[in-house]
């Protein structure tokens, strides 16, 4: 760890660090399968859904650059690099290659709602270590993770 002045007990900010480059590691994942379906979604819907897979892309790397930060903040190093983020990564690889669209919809749904689910249980971890500053970026990604999954399952239901 790198020293600081920040007065969160050395454990916390350990515990916090490598809680932040998990949820790292599945953020710069998410992005990656964001980019996936941006590049290859193809049909009637195409312009719509490249368009709305691409504003998703920018969020989430908003997020990837919350969480990096607030590991350093922290006194931690941060651990992005495409090897690290495949070693740790907890969502599913993405299934869908030269899919319909409702497919690419589909994949990209369910990544959302894992890396939702997991930036919820960090939740709870953060409050455990009564780190108010992580905890709060956390909600933040939480709130954006769950409206853009919202705005993508929209593709799923009937006209």
């Amino acid at each position: 760890m790198y020293p600081t002045k920040n007065d969160l007990p050395e454990g916390t900010r350990r515990q916090m660090i490598e809680l932040l480059n998990a949820r790292l590691a599945d953020a710069i994942d998410l992005q990656t399968q964001t980019k996936q379906a941006h590049w290859n979604v193809k049909g009637p819907q195409f312009i719509a859904l490249h368009e709305l897979f691409d504003k998703v892309n920018q969020d989430v790397e908003d997020y990837i650059d919350l969480l990096a930060e607030r590991a350093v903040q922290l006194g931690g190093a941060v651990e992005g690099t495409a090897r690290s983020v495949a070693k740790r990564s907890t969502l599913a690889e993405y299934p869908v290659k030269g899919a319909s669209s409702r497919q690419h919809v589909d994949a990209l749904s369910s990544a959302l709602a894992a890396f939702g689910k997991v930036i919820r249980s960090s939740i709870d971890e953060g409050n455990r270590a009564n780190d108010q500053g992580t905890t709060d970026i956390l909600i933040e990604i939480s709130r954006g993770v769950d409206k853009w999954l919202w705005m993508v399952e929209a593709h799923l239901q009937p006209e």
